[in-house]
């Protein structure tokens, strides 16, 4: 019997072992080497997010989704939007320094202090819930946490990783945490989430945040100045909860609740049930109705603009100058009990300023989408192709911040019209630019700065406290710039106070000792005007007293160039009703 060879296998198998020579003799040279060295080679085992329970359609109606981190009028007015789409939900009560505590104890080292109070005061909410008698695991099925997402050079971008490590520390692993992406458009949800983050989903929230901006800032207008302490605080509750009931009442607009069977049949459905919930938020006069019943509430209350108090403007990292508890010393209570007028930055702000970055970024990138250059002249189809895209989403951009701006102004309207408008993102951009690069992103990016320069400069505020977290890079930023600022402009009265856990009697005292310079600049400045109108405060307050339509809550008092206070401006107002010349010009902005 012949046997046979096989020189080819032979030889690969020759070939194979000396390669297998070769990795074995290199590993143990590098093995050597490290001994050597004195290096230890560890296996690496890289993150990856975890993969968690999906919150699904068929689930919602046993499942309650928890939200919070607001103002409580915010709050109940989101609740009562998100209960009108047909979701169990509750109000996560406002963090206090025991929820900072917690997220000390259960979350990362180094965070800022928004990051602790929000992330422990969930988990506080929780072990509440088991105190009360509810099971874990019941807690972790049936309730759901809803929050912002971002990400970027700014702490707000690992809130969810925090979220779930300090849930995961407290015993609540699996608890599920859902996010809305700031810069995720309009349609976020998959078509069997349990929350379909859709186009009713974000018409209703913003609708909620914005009344809620609206009723903030007039509350705070109108209790500086009331005659019955407590009267303005009894009139919000009241307000706040008729439009939560008519926010829970309010059923979203469909092609099927207008025309019954025959949307089914109806060509283009999606595109017509776009356009119709988009023409029934900016022409329907639902809300505009029930504001105005919130509007004559307010004016039931009666005031004294007379009494002479400065006004302060708050600015700030968004939650710290949004908190209405201990995450910010109880600020805004103290200030009014210290006697002054506050001004405070609606949310809105915030989202017209994300909208101004999407609209610099897309004209900032102009000609970068097919690439990293702009193709050669002679394609004139790529040229035009890369121009189209360019003015159809810059088009889509300012039109959603036209809307923005009009839908919020139709509030400020419909409640009296004597909170402010919406201040312009590109005069904000423009005052900033030369003290705080207006591309420079993370945290509130330029505003801090913006709000200082214009709300001194415009004569909106005596002064201007910003509110920040321990250790927040972008605002410790800010303040560098601002250093600049209050060195260029002379007569503004600002202070930055840090917040965190501890130290408030030590803030408190700092602000104390600015707003004491603040109430002589607003005594000065009303002394001034009585001079210059030649009244007096009792000749004032006899034709106020004449008049009582000037006593009410929401009369509008002009704002005359080159003064601020409320009670100064309502001098100048009175004076010219009585008939007498006053040196001053109304502003007609």
């Amino acid at each position: 019997m012949s046997t046979s060879t096989h020189p080819v296998s032979d030889g690969l198998v020759q070939i194979s072992s000396v390669e297998e020579i070769i990795r074995q003799r290199v590993a143990e040279e590098r093995a050597r080497l490290e001994q050597e060295a004195g290096i230890a080679q560890k296996h690496v085992q890289h993150f990856h997010k975890p993969i968690e329970r999906p919150f699904t359609a068929d689930q919602r109606s046993k499942t309650t989704l928890l939200f919070g981190g607001l103002t409580w009028k915010h709050e109940k007015l989101v609740h009562g939007a998100l209960q009108g789409l047909g979701y169990k939900c509750e109000v996560v009560p406002t963090p206090n320094v025991r929820a900072f505590q917690l997220g000390k104890e259960y979350g990362n080292n180094g965070q800022c202090n928004p990051t602790y109070f929000t992330v422990g005061n969930l988990v506080q909410y929780l072990q509440r819930l088991e105190e009360a008698g509810q099971k874990r695991d019941d807690i972790i099925n049936h309730y759901v946490f809803l929050t912002a997402g971002a990400c970027g050079p700014c702490r707000f971008g690992m809130y969810e990783a925090e979220y779930r490590l300090a849930l995961r520390n407290a015993g609540y692993d699996g608890f599920r945490v859902l996010l809305f992406q700031q810069g995720g458009g309009l349609s976020q949800g998959e078509a069997e989430a349990g929350l379909a983050m859709n186009l009713d989903f974000f018409l209703s929230i913003l609708n909620g945040l914005n009344m809620g901006d609206v009723f903030n800032e007039v509350a705070h207008q109108v209790r500086a100045y009331e005659l019955n302490p407590g009267e303005t605080d009894a009139v919000l509750d009241e307000v706040i909860d008729y439009m939560h009931e008519v926010l829970k009442k309010k059923s979203p607009w469909s092609v099927e609740a207008k025309l019954g069977k025959l949307a089914s049949r109806m060509p283009m459905k999606s595109a017509v049930e776009y356009l119709g919930k988009f023409l029934e938020q900016l022409y329907s006069d639902e809300y505009t109705e029930a504001l105005n019943y919130c509007r004559n509430r307010f004016n039931s209350i009666k005031v004294d603009r007379l009494k002479v108090k400065p006004i302060v403007k708050i600015t700030g990292e968004f939650w710290a100058q949004t908190t209405e508890g201990d995450g910010n010393f109880n600020m805004f209570r103290f200030l009014h009990k210290e006697g002054a007028q506050l001004i405070v930055e609606p949310i809105a702000t915030w989202i017209n300023y994300l909208i101004h970055q999407a609209i610099q970024e897309t004209s900032d990138r102009r000609g970068l989408e097919e690439g990293a250059t702009m193709p050669p002249t002679w394609r004139l189809d790529k040229q035009a192709k890369i121009e189209w895209n360019y003015r159809n989403k810059l088009l889509k951009l300012k039109a959603a911040e036209k809307i923005f701006g009009r839908e919020y102004q139709k509030i400020v309207d419909a409640l009296g019209g004597t909170a402010h408008p919406l201040v312009s993102q590109y005069e904000l951009q423009r005052v900033a630019h030369p003290y705080y690069n207006s591309r420079a992103s993370g945290g509130e990016g330029h505003l801090e700065v913006a709000k200082n320069i214009y709300y001194s400069n415009r004569e909106l505020a005596h002064m201007v406290l910003s509110m920040k977290p321990f250790g927040c890079m972008p605002s410790t930023q800010s303040d560098g710039a601002q250093s600049a600022v209050v060195a260029h402009y002379k007569d503004i009265i600002y202070l930055p106070i840090e917040t965190s856990g501890e130290g408030e009697i030590n803030a408190h005292s700092r602000v104390q000792m600015a707003l004491g310079e603040a109430k002589a600049k607003s005594k000065l400045e009303f002394k001034e005007v009585l001079q210059k109108i030649g009244k007096t405060t009792e000749e004032l307050h006899g034709y106020v007293d004449g008049h009582p339509e000037m006593q009410q809550a929401l009369y509008r008092v002009p704002k005359y160039k080159g003064v601020v206070g409320t009670a100064a401006n309502f001098a100048i107002h009175v004076a010219e009703q009585m008939g007498a010349t006053v040196p001053y010009h109304q502003e007609t902005h």
